[in-house]
This record gives C-alpha cells, structure tokens and sequence, in this order.
C-alpha cells in the first residue's frame, strides 16, 4: 500500500517571505476595498507549487500565535530585535487563514508556543506510519529531520527547495539533525536574539561537536578543551544551556489533528470565489 505523504507547512515563514519578497519593490497589490494582499498571493503561489513538486496525499499549515511564548518567559531578550509587522500586513495574517481554510485545509497554532513547536509535535506524530515533509525558511527545524521526516527549505527564488532527509544531512551539514540543538547552543542564533557563547561561531561550534558529539560530553571534557575556548564556555555557562534550551522544538505541545482532516482535497468553486473575492485573477488558472 503506498504511504501517505503528509506536508506540514510552516505558515508564517511563507507569509512573511511573500511579503518581503514583493513590498520592497512597493507592491502591496490593493484590492478595490483598499486591502493589501501582496503577501498572501505570494503565500498561495510558493504553496502551490509545493504541493506540485512534493504531491502531498495530506496537508497542514502551523502558525505562530503571537509574540508571546514560552521562549519569552525563559528569556525577554528572545525575538526581540524583530521589528513589529508592517502595517500592510497586519491584515493579512487573519486574510491567510481564510484562504487556507477555502482549501479545507486545517490552520494549527497554540497559544505560548510557536509554529515550530506544532510542526515537531505534529511531524513525531504522523511519522510512525507516514512520510512526512515540512516545508519552511527556517533552519531550527533540520532538528526534526530523521527516517521519516525531510524538511524542504525554500531558497531564493520560486520553486527553488534545497531538502535535507536522513541520507544527505550529514554530508550537508557536518553534523547529524539531533546536533542541531546544541550547535544553537553553541553558538547562538542572530535572528531569534540569543547569544549562545560569546566569541564562539559556527565553525568553532562544528569543530567541537564533531569531536565531542554534544554539551553535555564537551563539558565533561572541558580540561581537554583550548584555553581559549574553555575560558568562553565557563564565562558563558549559564546561556550556553539556556540558548540550547531555546534552540529545542518542543514536541509534545498539546496540538492534534486527524489525518483525515487533512486530506488534500478541496472543492475548486470555494476556492476560485475566495480568489475572486481577493481579486486574484492569476491564481485561478493554478488550481
């Protein structure tokens, strides 16, 4: 019997590409109600073409639930160099899930905890008997990446996927996916603000997890260590295991969904009104 193939989309990394990747040029597309929309046309256009190149049986988009989570409680300076949303998008996160809904596809998201903590609970859950792909921007999630889950990350441009599974992420990477986490740890990570290790970068932080394999081993090890590096991690032990304990998905957050809830089967007159509604007049022609 062929297995389903269950693609988890990461929806904000979507959304906000789509919007970065067509404002910059000042092109909000207004519909005649005075409604941007430019990030979801764009949403819809990486989607589809996911769907054509991965051809998923089931399909689920994971959204963040607003800036407050967990992480924060842990660390106030967690995601706090990210600017608030611009104002042409603002509509649009609400905008997104309507049309994800036209396509009878379920919207998962969980107040206190990120997209990426549904997409590693949902992804553990479907993998006994399933294939699953996640479809992202967003390096954290190569954590998740085993035997039954690959993780498709969008690369500039349309169409355009460079996909890690369980065969190639070490030959990519240098490291194995479980490694993920406390090379985060190691040494940080700019863009959700959390500094891992001052003075130690990536290529230090691969060095030693390919010698020592993780944390807790490299600390047991630390005498053996260069001077330099001990004097880093003991100057910096407390944020060491707070940034690794940031960096990992939680995969047991109280989210489910039935597969069969999550068939990909739509019904193409909701969706094509839903278009026109937006004024998507080239979209049509896609589904």
């Amino acid at each position: 019997m062929k297995k389903n193939n269950v693609l988890l989309v990461d929806g904000m990394a979507l959304l906000f590409r789509g919007f970065f990747a067509t404002s910059f040029r000042g092109n909000f597309m207004i519909t005649s109600k005075g409604i941007p929309t430019n990030g979801v046309y764009q949403f819809m256009r990486y989607f589809l073409d996911a769907v054509d190149t991965f051809e998923p049986t089931h399909v689920v988009c994971c959204w963040d639930m607003g800036s407050k989570t967990f992480r924060t409680q842990m660390y106030a300076g967690y995601k706090a160099n990210r600017d608030a949303p611009p104002v042409e998008l603002v509509p649009q996160f609400d905008l997104i899930k309507e049309v994800v809904e036209a396509f009878n596809m379920p919207n998962i998201g969980l107040e206190n905890f990120e997209a990426d903590d549904c997409i590693g609970t949902l992804a553990n859950s479907y993998r006994e008997e399933n294939d699953v792909t996640i479809l992202t921007g967003d390096q954290d999630i190569l954590q998740l990446v085993d035997e039954k889950i690959r993780v498709a990350i969008m690369r500039k441009g349309q169409g355009n996927y460079e996909v890690f599974d369980h065969d190639n992420f070490y030959e990519k990477k240098g490291i194995y996916p479980t490694q993920v986490i406390d090379l985060k740890g190691l040494m940080g990570d700019s863009s959700d603000n959390y500094p891992g290790v001052k003075g130690i970068g990536e290529k230090t932080a691969l060095k030693l997890l390919q010698e020592y394999e993780t944390i807790d081993n490299l600390l047991d090890n630390i005498d053996h260590l260069p001077k330099g590096v001990q004097t880093k991690i003991s100057n910096n032990l407390d944020m060491l295991h707070l940034s690794r304990s940031l960096a990992r998905i939680k995969c047991d957050v109280p989210v489910s969904c039935e597969l069969d809830q999550a068939l990909w089967k739509y019904d193409k007159a909701t969706v094509t009104s839903k278009f026109e509604e937006l004024e998507f007049k080239n979209l049509a022609k896609l589904i």
